[in-house]
């Protein structure tokens, strides 16, 4: 894990706040574990974790006027003095505005401003603490800093209503510790603390302007090109080198087998249209893309492309064969990774502790035993789906915006797929009731299903498009809550709604949103459970101006059957791309459905093991007996919620190897200076509030 972490004081001078550290409990320094002091007192700032050289740039105008960039980021040393002197009288949205995927800390005398992304992949989290607040973009940091207990209403929350930013709020698991929005930053001046957003918000009274298809897709294929020139121009990395040679091994089972990374740049290439495409961007931008010449690759500096092929499970040959059509192109090397039973989901328990849960966790070690074999930076096409499909509710933004005929196309490729006459009336139905339901109304409703556990849905892709149109619903893990604990987020939902106006976003864009910071968060899980030494996993869907260029799509064209595809097929055809094999973009979610109940097959006993005395029994979210009775049921094959199931199995995981790890992230701390320090006391009754 990487993360930076500093604090904001209330003053210069108090006693025992430096850059050397702060006094902790007996008067010894403190500071992170394994950290680089970007910048000292009073305000200090470190960089932690195994930051690369170029990771990290810090400018400076003068003693009281520098800003630090970490990550990667397409801005040269002179933009960043300019931006510098241009925040200084407080814009912000010129911070996040370059290619890239980076955090950056201006400091401008004793004001700090720490931006956040718009995906929330680069998350900010901050805690009040000795008399100023600590900031950090891991929470685990400062949870251990603040010796924070588990906020028990967020686990609550992340169960029954995933998907629902107003019963996630801006808490963590810790309690205590806060998240900053996606698409705001932390100012902090002199300890004092204000969450200021920097992206425009559209009006709910005035229609948005309509935009232009053809140019729309254009800003997209644009923000992505920049993206990747913004990856490939970064400095080439060599792992550490390989200790030698093993009989019976060529150089790149040895780097698989040791866990090391191919050196230079390379990208997943599954098949599908995301990854399809930013391995043929990379592949066909001018210079050298991809692998070193002499080290062991044979492949020159041609694009390292890897495709997994699961031997365990059917339903992906015609992906593969598609990825191997692509992988024609001699600008590419292309490897395949296989996997049998040990690589299924469930298949292996074990893992490192992340800063949050995520269901990754998961599936972490699937995918780790893809990455073994990619590159140094390796470029993947995670965010694709939610910053281009279109959410149901979003034709109910259709028929806000007076818009119906772009409903037709969407309403019969749903009735086609249902075979009923009856769908279209059924789906616009909901989407008018839906435009016409105020945002209040909409948490009150999930307030009262979660209150009275009703959980049953339509089933089909047409009741999954009936269900999604509305406000708010609850998580697939719901259905297995105790009722205290589904009685604790309803009661937390009504007090939202009491709060709530009319909603700032049209309900399409609200579930839009949501939607992409539950799978930005859920990647950030993934790159850590998965994490290979020496390498950087790079998702540039879910880069600021690929995000901002895909929400200024319009509308009409996103709900259109097959628009992911088409879009993608458009930037390939602006960037030179044009032959595509045959049923390019066709999607395939089956055969991911059946890894998943296959590995759930395969790892019922140790599943039935780890919710024999499970720690969300005792903290009071789950009964383990109805838990182990759902794991027989879905490993028998009954049409239960698999994604509830990850759900609840990826958040075990993690209180367990929270619970189990030693040490903390600060040096000079007595044994207690950790998060959750007296564990999990068994909680009867109702939850406490962690708000």
């Amino acid at each position: 894990m990487r993360w930076l972490v500093g604090w904001s004081s209330t003053a210069a001078g108090i006693a025992g706040i430096g850059s050397a550290g702060a006094t902790g409990y007996d008067g010894e320094t403190l500071h992170p574990v394994g950290s680089q002091l970007l910048w000292g007192d009073p305000d200090p700032l470190w960089a932690v974790g195994d930051w690369r050289p170029d990771e990290v740039r810090v400018v400076k105008a003068d003693a009281d006027n520098r800003i630090a960039v970490l990550g990667i980021c397409g801005a040269s040393d002179e933009e960043l003095r300019r931006a510098l002197f241009t925040a200084r009288g407080g814009a912000l949205r010129h911070l996040t505005a370059w290619p890239g995927s980076y955090t950056a800390v201006v400091q401008v005398g004793r004001r700090i401003t720490v931006c956040g992304d718009l995906a929330g992949a680069r998350p900010v989290f901050h805690t009040p603490w000795a008399g100023g607040t600590a900031y950090a973009t891991a929470a685990l940091p400062l949870a251990d800093l603040i010796e924070a207990n588990l906020d028990f209403g967020h686990l609550a929350a992340l169960l029954a209503a995933p998907d629902v930013p107003a019963a996630l709020r801006d808490t963590t698991p810790y309690e205590g510790v806060r998240r900053v929005p996606p698409g705001h930053a932390l100012v902090l001046r002199a300890g004092a603390r204000e969450i200021a957003g920097y992206e425009h918000v559209a009006s709910l009274a005035v229609a948005a302007p309509a935009a232009d298809p053809d140019h729309a897709v254009d800003a997209v294929r644009d923000a992505l090109v920049e993206a990747v020139r913004a990856r490939l121009a970064a400095p080439r990395h060599v792992p550490d080198l390989d200790p030698g040679p093993v009989p019976g091994m060529g150089p790149a089972e040895r780097r698989a087998r040791r866990g090391m990374p191919v050196p230079g740049i390379g990208a997943d290439l599954s098949g599908g249209p995301a990854s399809g495409t930013l391995a043929l961007l990379a592949a066909g931008l001018p210079g050298r893309p991809g692998t070193l010449l002499g080290h062991g690759t044979g492949a020159g500096e041609r694009l390292l492309a890897v495709t997994f092929n699961d031997l365990a499970v059917s339903g992906r040959e015609a992906e593969v064969e598609r990825a191997g059509a692509l992988a024609a192109n001699p600008r590419l090397h292309h490897v395949v990774v296989t996997g049998a039973e040990e690589t299924l989901p469930y298949a292996d328990l074990d893992g490192p502790l992340t800063d949050e849960p995520g269901p990754s966790l998961v599936t972490a070690a699937r995918h780790r035993a893809r990455l073994a074999s990619g590159s140094a930076d390796h470029v993947t096409g995670h965010g694709a789906r939610q910053v281009l499909d279109a959410h149901p509710a979003r034709l109910a933004d259709l028929l806000m915006d007076r818009k119906r005929r772009h409903l037709v196309r969407p309403v019969a490729a749903l009735a086609r797929a249902d075979g009923s006459v009856m769908v279209s009336a059924r789906v616009y139905g909901a989407a008018r009731r839906l435009a016409r339901t105020p945002y209040r109304t909409g948490l009150e409703a999930l307030a009262e299903r979660l209150m009275r556990r009703r959980f049953d849905e339509p089933k089909g892709a047409v009741g999954a498009s009936l269900a999604a149109l509305t406000w708010a619903r609850p998580g697939p893990a719901a259905r297995w809550l105790t009722g205290e604990a589904l009685a604790e987020v309803s009661v937390l939902l009504q007090a939202e709604a009491d709060r709530s106006g009319t909603g700032a976003l049209r309900p399409g864009e609200h579930r839009a949103r949501a939607a992409l910071a539950r799978g930005a968060a859920d990647l950030r899980v993934l790159e850590q459970a998965a994490e290979i030494r020496s390498q950087r996993l790079h998702a540039p869907f879910l880069d600021n101006q690929v995000v901002r260029a895909c929400r200024a799509l319009p509308e009409a064209l996103r709900v259109q059957p097959g628009a992911r595809s088409s879009i993608l097929r458009t930037v390939l055809e602006g960037a030179g791309v044009t032959d595509l094999p045959p049923g390019w973009g066709a999607p395939s979610h089956a055969s991911s459905a059946a890894a998943t109940r296959a590995g759930l097959r395969m790892a019922a006993d140790p599943l039935l093991d780890l919710f024999a005395t499970p720690l969300l029994a005792d903290a009071g979210l789950v009964e383990a007996r109805v838990v182990r009775e759902a794991l027989r049921s879905a490993a028998a094959g009954a049409p239960l919620p698999l994604d509830g199931l990850a759900d609840l199995i990826s958040l075990e995981l993690w209180l367990r190897r929270l619970l189990s790890r030693r040490g903390t992230c600060w040096t000079g701390t007595p044994a207690r200076a950790r998060a959750v320090p007296s564990g999990i006391q068994p909680r009867r009754g109702a939850l406490a509030s962690g708000a």
